[in-house]
């Protein structure tokens, strides 16, 4: 069972910096995490994720980026370092040196690129649950995997007994957190991945919502918080003021057909005091008309 109250509510995927000539900035990561525990951002951090981009790191880099952050944060936050790939024995790695490093929980996110069946994802997750004896939490996100963890496969992979969580942003399939939750056992968790979703996920899900992953909280972490407070203590309206307030400079960071915002989320973070950062190739810095129109939201909202 998950000690969902040991991770907080905010899980922030932190972003993983690159320098000009494309290699990892270990020290940069380690500026931007003292700065998401100094403006109280952040609950927990997780490593490599998508906000991470660790669709172009190496096996290596990412475990670079394990040690490092666990030797700066380890006695202060939690982490939870991302270790899906797209094969399975990539994944058993990973997932094997995140033991050995001693985390406690890890996130893997479905097989990517080669379209699993059901009975494949299924198998895939088992054996990574089979082999390594640390804590899960599923990812699933089938705009990028092009495949979805439907709630029966869910159901069978929840009798793992090391299978606990599920981090959900299936954005076309917004009932897919109360599938889930029908599908699972009570003490099973789902967090929400998506920004501009949080209210519908509490309301979907209560006390068995752990929290969210969320890469908008490198910028507003400490308006999550308050939503989140007041959405629990019966305060919907004034709640859902705020995500309506957000969703704007949240659709920013997708514009001009930019499907991962980690692009423009970078530019907006060298506005408000993060060392300064590039995305890694095939992805590119955001243009100075795509800031601009960033620029003029955070203004708006008062986050510059």
């Amino acid at each position: 069972m998950l000690q969902k109250e040991k991770y907080g509510k905010r899980l922030v995927p932190i972003v993983t910096p690159f320098k000009n000539d494309m290699s990892v900035d270990y020290d940069a990561i380690v500026k931007i995490g003292e700065i998401l525990l100094k403006r109280d951002y952040a609950d927990s951090f997780v490593l490599t994720g998508t906000t991470g981009e660790f669709f172009t790191m190496t096996s290596d880099e990412r475990i670079k980026i394990f040690e490092t952050m666990k030797e700066a944060f380890g006695a202060r936050i939690q982490l939870i370092p991302h270790t899906g790939a797209a094969s399975t024995q990539e994944a058993i790695a990973l997932t094997r040196k995140a033991k050995e490093l001693g985390f406690d929980l890890v996130m893997v996110v479905a097989p990517y690129y080669t379209k699993p069946s059901q009975k494949e994802i299924i198998n895939h997750f088992s054996l990574i649950a089979d082999v390594v004896d640390i804590d899960i939490m599923l990812y699933n996100i089938p705009i990028f995997t092009g495949v979805n963890i439907e709630p029966e496969s869910l159901r069978e992979l929840s009798k793992k007994s090391n299978i606990v969580a599920i981090k959900e942003e299936a954005e076309l399939r917004p009932k897919q957190i109360s599938e889930y939750l029908l599908a699972t056992p009570e003490d099973f968790i789902v967090y929400c991945g998506d920004d501009t979703m949080v209210l519908e996920a509490l309301a979907q899900g209560g006390n068995r919502i752990g929290g969210f992953i969320s890469g908008g909280c490198h910028l507003f972490g400490d308006r999550m918080k308050k939503m989140i407070n007041l959405f629990l203590s019966g305060n919907v309206l004034e709640a859902g003021r705020i995500q309506l307030e957000l969703l704007p400079l949240l659709r920013s960071l997708g514009q001009n057909g930019r499907t991962n915002p980690v692009c423009l989320l970078k530019g907006a973070m060298a506005m408000v005091g993060y060392p300064s950062c590039l995305p890694r190739l095939p992805l590119t810095p955001a243009t100075d008309d795509e800031m601009i129109k960033v620029k003029s939201i955070m203004v708006r909202i008062g986050l510059i």
